[in-house]
């Protein structure tokens, strides 16, 4: 068996480019998904008894289940004589958020070990049959997982945006009273999470070409 040894030619050819573009792909994408935070905000008045209009923010983030983000009041502000916390946010979407993020870390672990092999055992790599249709199935599949999740995702997301939008109003039963006022305030813009998932179906797929743009190739006869 060939010993570890740096070579970093591998991570100019497509294979090993790819490789790394997928890990720094599933970078983004879980620690974006991942550590997203966000809220919604609603303007609630009553008049005359409030004329003015109060917030009520109902926070949500990964995993997105929605249905335990409740509203919130201003601390110590009985806004209308309703109890806002016991009313929450439509949906949960944690089983799409989790997929995706799972598969993003074991993209990421992947990617590691694939790289290392490319990088370090080079030799070991280009002298095998069996290690590059290995990693020639593994990526298949991998890939072919990694366009699902995502795809589940931006479903998820779109759904997301739908119950934290200007809708939730609609489904406030407080709202529904002709003596409550209520207006959309704002929700948190997720933007990062539109970037991540389009970032990462676009890697999947340029991945899935990899085995058509060539795979490592064994140096010229006399190189060294």
């Amino acid at each position: 068996m060939s010993g570890f040894q740096i070579n970093l030619n591998p991570l100019k050819e497509p294979l090993g480019f790819i490789k790394v573009l997928e890990w720094i792909a599933s970078i983004f994408a879980f620690a974006t998904c991942g550590g997203f935070k966000g809220q919604t905000e609603i303007q609630v008045s009553c008049p005359p008894t409030i004329t003015e209009n109060k917030t009520i923010t109902a926070t949500f983030g990964y995993p997105f289940r929605l249905n335990e983000a409740s509203f919130q009041p201003p601390p110590g502000v009985n806004i209308c004589d309703v109890n806002w916390k016991s009313y929450v946010l439509i949906g949960d979407y944690s089983s799409s958020a989790q997929f995706y993020v799972t598969f993003a870390v074991f993209v990421f672990l992947y990617c590691i070990a694939a790289l290392l092999l490319y990088v370090g055992y080079t030799s070991l790599y280009l002298d095998s049959r069996k290690l590059p249709m290995i990693d020639f199935v593994v990526t298949l599949v991998a890939t072919f997982l990694w366009l699902v999740s995502t795809s589940a995702w931006a479903k998820a997301l779109t759904d997301i945006k739908i119950a934290t939008g200007h809708n939730i109003v609609q489904e406030l039963s407080p709202c529904k009273k002709k003596e409550i006022l209520c207006y959309f305030g704002s929700v948190t813009s997720m933007g990062s999470l539109n970037v991540s998932v389009m970032e990462f179906r676009c890697v999947a797929q340029a991945g899935m070409q990899w085995h058509d743009l060539g795979t490592l190739q064994p140096p010229p006869p006399g190189f060294k």
